[in-house]
């Protein structure tokens, strides 16, 4: 979505601020906890990882840039673009579906009929469920891919899409789960490690302390509240 990214745009390129103010990349999985702990001295533009990265190497500079995956910012720290980053989350990839749904287990979504709906291919969810959808036997990963109704560039489009009735069941993070949806576990042997990285972008007083919070402060507390694991 066009609009989406040139909004993010603006948001990073006018909200450069004063020295007591920090701009945070980050997750749209993370806007809950990050919001809620996050102080005025704190912009926060939330997007698709795959995105925010891309608006970095554009030459984009928040702060700080945290992604739903590790991938992405040890890329753009091997770029030079960020400095070494941290994990500081785990999360778990599970099937959404509507409440009254009869779809239990994920060999469900190759029955004829389903609308699934899935994170675009270079977005962490889309990645994560690709990665899940490969480790399933080939004839069965095929017919699930041609039940793929829509794919959106970030969770919050995987959310609104089965939130809108539009689709049968999608793949989100357990935290990203909300009433009117119920969750079907992925088998331990398909569970990928979902793991979340943040780096200092932009050097300042501020935001080493701002990633530094994430995995010991008040952040880090919200962070762990709203459902995510501990690194």
């Amino acid at each position: 979505m066009r609009w989406v990214a040139a909004a993010i745009l603006l948001v990073l390129a006018g909200c450069g601020g004063g020295d007591d103010q920090i701009v945070v990349s980050a997750a749209s999985s993370l806007t809950k906890p990050l919001t809620a702990c996050s102080g005025d001295d704190v912009k926060l533009a939330f997007g698709g990882s795959d995105e925010l990265a891309a608006q970095i190497r554009q030459g984009v500079k928040p702060d700080v840039y945290v992604a739903a995956n590790t991938k992405l910012p040890d890329e753009l720290n091997s770029e030079g673009l960020v400095e070494k980053p941290v994990v500081f989350a785990t999360n778990e990839l599970i099937i959404a579906v509507p409440e009254n749904s009869d779809i239990g287990a994920i060999e469900d979504l190759a029955k004829p009929g389903v609308k699934l709906v899935v994170g675009a291919e270079s977005v962490p969810v889309g990645s994560y469920t690709r990665q899940v959808l490969s480790n399933l036997p080939p004839d069965q990963e095929k017919t699930i891919l041609a039940n793929v109704r829509s794919e959106e560039p970030d969770v919050k489009g995987v959310v609104g899409k089965l939130d809108q009735g539009a689709a049968d069941a999608g793949f989100v993070y357990r935290t990203d789960l909300v009433d009117r949806l119920k969750a079907v576990t992925l088998p331990d042997d398909l569970q990928p490690v979902v793991e979340y990285g943040a780096a200092v972008v932009k050097s300042s007083d501020a935001a080493q302390p701002y990633v530094d919070g994430l995995t010991d402060g008040p952040c880090a507390d919200a962070v762990h509240e709203a459902g995510f694991g501990k690194p």
